[in-house]
């Protein structure tokens, strides 16, 4: 009865696995009880001391054991690509450099990535970065992002998007409503910004309208405190941001989805299990709930929270309908990637498309 109840609002979950390459048993019980939306790959989850050959038949087995635990017809296999540093994939899947060496060839390499990517069984895409690099202090986004300007990440934004989705990999736009001039890295801190909604809406918010315009199928929602605008509420808990103004100032249509929670920046916000309700409530659509920063089985019991409060009548069914159908619209567009290898000739092609990088990834994810 429990595992029915959790399994009513899956699919506003996407879940993060242990670091094992094999579905931890864990992992696989919380995948069929919760039957969430989506599950994002990390760089443990891959096998790095392995051929291609190899590791690809370990990554095979263990996407097919996370779609038949799960249960769906339809299931997001997300991953975080964008080059540098953020590549969990081991070689020979093309490594690119950071987004601002390779903006001018944006579709070369989103066509790429996303024929990688698909190769790997992957749906959903976690890219591109519509921050603007407006800071030299910031440590977490810099060459991250695609240039300094809003009109240099538009430029180079949009066709990334489209080359990548014509693969069968969706793109989702981070991290609203910009990152870019934080000086306080979000998986460690919240980083707060005294900018005020005029400030922006002139420079920030432009390249996450650019992407509505152009039909971006979801949005990633940051951790970060604009006291001039919600001085209660991150931006991940605030409706003044997830409803006023992405959705009614802005347009978007799309399902917007929350960094992960077990970051610092969310250190006491989430404690209460309530506050999954509370972040649909506000009127986003999918929490992310990934192992490397908590524990992942809390999902349990913010879906047993956000029950609770549907059945007291304190969440609004019609409000949960709509953001329901946003979601299943998404999974819908959603491939069905078979994971395959790739011809050496087609990987030796895109690692000639745009500068690489060749300095150490991600440590842990």
């Amino acid at each position: 009865m429990v595992a029915t109840r959790i399994a009513e609002v899956g699919e506003h979950f996407l879940v993060g696995l242990r670091p094992t390459t094999r579905l931890h048993e864990r992992d696989r019980a919380l995948l069929g009880d919760l039957k969430p939306a989506g599950v994002i790959l990390y760089k443990s989850n891959f096998r790095h001391d392995l051929p291609y050959d190899a590791w690809l038949e370990s990554h095979a087995r263990l996407v097919e054991d996370i779609r038949a635990a799960c249960g769906r017809e339809r299931l997001l296999v997300a991953i975080d690509h964008e080059g540098g540093r953020v590549c969990r994939t081991p070689p020979p899947i093309t490594r690119f450099a950071y987004a601002m060496r390779w903006a001018d060839h944006a579709a070369e390499v989103g066509a790429a990535m996303g024929r990688e990517l698909a190769s790997l069984g992957v749906n959903l895409n976690f890219a591109p970065v519509l921050d603007i690099h407006t800071n030299p202090d910031n440590p977490v986004i810099g060459e991250r992002a695609f240039g300094t300007t809003a009109k240099e990440v538009i430029a180079a934004a949009l066709p990334f998007m489209e080359a990548m989705q014509a693969q069968g990999v969706l793109a989702c736009g981070k991290h609203f409503p910009g990152h870019g001039d934080t000086s306080i890295d979000s998986h460690f801190g919240l980083p707060s910004q005294e900018l005020g909604l005029d400030r922006l809406n002139a420079r920030e918010l432009r390249p996450f309208a650019a992407a509505i315009e152009a039909g971006i199928p979801m949005i990633m929602t940051s951790h970060i405190l604009f006291p001039h605008i919600d001085p209660a509420q991150p931006v991940t808990l605030s409706r003044h941001f997830a409803t006023e103004i992405l959705r009614d100032e802005l347009g978007f249509g799309g399902v917007t989805v929350s960094d992960d929670i077990g970051m610092g920046a969310m250190n006491g916000f989430f404690d209460a299990p309530e506050a999954a309700a509370r972040f649909l409530a506000a009127g986003s659509d999918m929490l992310m709930v990934c192992s490397h920063f908590t524990d992942s089985d809390r999902t349990r019991t913010f879906a047993a929270a956000i029950r609770d409060e549907i059945d007291q009548g304190r969440l609004d069914g019609e409000h949960l309908a709509r953001s329901r159908k946003r979601i299943e619209a998404l999974l819908a567009r959603a491939e069905t990637n078979p994971v395959r290898e790739l011809p050496g000739s087609v990987l030796q092609a895109h690692a000639t498309t745009a500068a690489l990088f060749d300095a150490q990834t991600a440590e842990v994810v």
